[in-house]
């Protein structure tokens, strides 16, 4: 993923990973408006890196809905209860009784089964463990740039199958799921329903050209076969998560993160048993992916 020139930004500070995929931004207080130049700039960063922390920022929820409001309108949240009173706002907590496997643990892209998938994720830490929790991000447009040319052509008609059947579906992960949990998860017929996006979309504002798939929400190929679409799903998803393309994001209290669904996926890791966790999460509205 390309990084901004140095000097780019005039009213924030941008520090990019190594790779450029992910970078931290700093010199603003999201707890109160950005100016047009602020917002601009923000908006820039992130297409250009994808995944951006901005550390100590202190946010309640009406500054988090605030701020994601700034960055476009809300998006739909299915298949998992809201705060009472916030319907745009999802409350991610595990106790430290809890036994039922972390919330996220699967390589997956926020709600690609929707008609128009969300652009943006917000998630802002309250509770971190000092132990696990970190979150994995893989740059979906570096792993389908680094496709051969042979390989770029055969992908490029095809439509890939969406459905949240296997994880909020009647006979899904959920619906078989005995351990309890403190989240709510709503199982529901309406997550059997499938849905077909192009295999390799184009972002809307860079122009560049991702893979958007994932083993969590991709069931197969529009067309093939199930030998033949797992035979190509299965080597994507194995070259989309190599060491190369991923972003390893260690979290600390009072952070916000904002992704971009469009052209990333993401894996929730464990390893905080025995601890409290809580996050507060939102979802920025997207466009029919072309």
């Amino acid at each position: 993923m390309l990084q901004a020139a140095e000097g780019a930004y005039r009213t924030i500070t941008v520090r990019p990973e190594p790779s450029g995929f992910g970078a931290e931004i700093t010199g603003l207080d999201l707890s109160r408006p950005l100016d047009r130049e602020q917002l601009a700039e923000v908006k820039a960063a992130w297409a250009a890196h994808a995944v951006v922390r901005f550390p100590d920022q202190p946010l309640d929820l009406d500054q988090l809905e605030a701020f994601t409001l700034q960055i476009g309108p809300f998006g739909e949240d299915p298949f998992i209860k809201p705060m009472p009173g916030r319907p745009n706002v999802l409350e991610l907590r595990r106790e430290p009784d809890e036994k039922a496997t972390n919330f996220g643990a699967g390589w997956h892209s926020d709600w690609s089964f929707q008609p128009t998938p969300p652009a943006a994720t917000l998630l802002h830490s309250e509770v971190v463990p000092h132990v696990g929790g970190d979150t994995l991000f893989c740059d979906c447009t570096r792993a389908y740039e680094a496709l051969s040319p042979t390989m770029r052509s055969m992908l490029a008609p095809l439509r890939a199958v969406h459905s949240a059947g296997r994880a909020y579906g009647t006979k899904g992960v959920f619906a078989r799921e005995t351990e309890r949990r403190t989240m709510q998860i709503i199982v529901s017929e309406e997550a059997d329903k499938t849905h077909t996006h192009p295999l390799v979309r184009t972002h809307p504002v860079t122009g560049r050209k991702a893979l958007f798939i994932s083993p969590v929400y991709t069931l197969g190929i529009e067309g093939l076969s199930p030998q033949e679409s797992q035979a190509i799903l299965g080597y994507l998803f194995g070259h989309m998560t190599q060491d190369a393309f991923v972003y390893r994001h260690r979290w600390r209290p009072r952070m916000l993160l904002m992704w971009d669904n469009r052209c990333t996926m993401h894996l929730a890791e464990g390893g905080y048993d025995g601890h409290l966790r809580v996050m507060h999460r939102t979802t920025v509205a997207g466009d029919v992916p072309a």
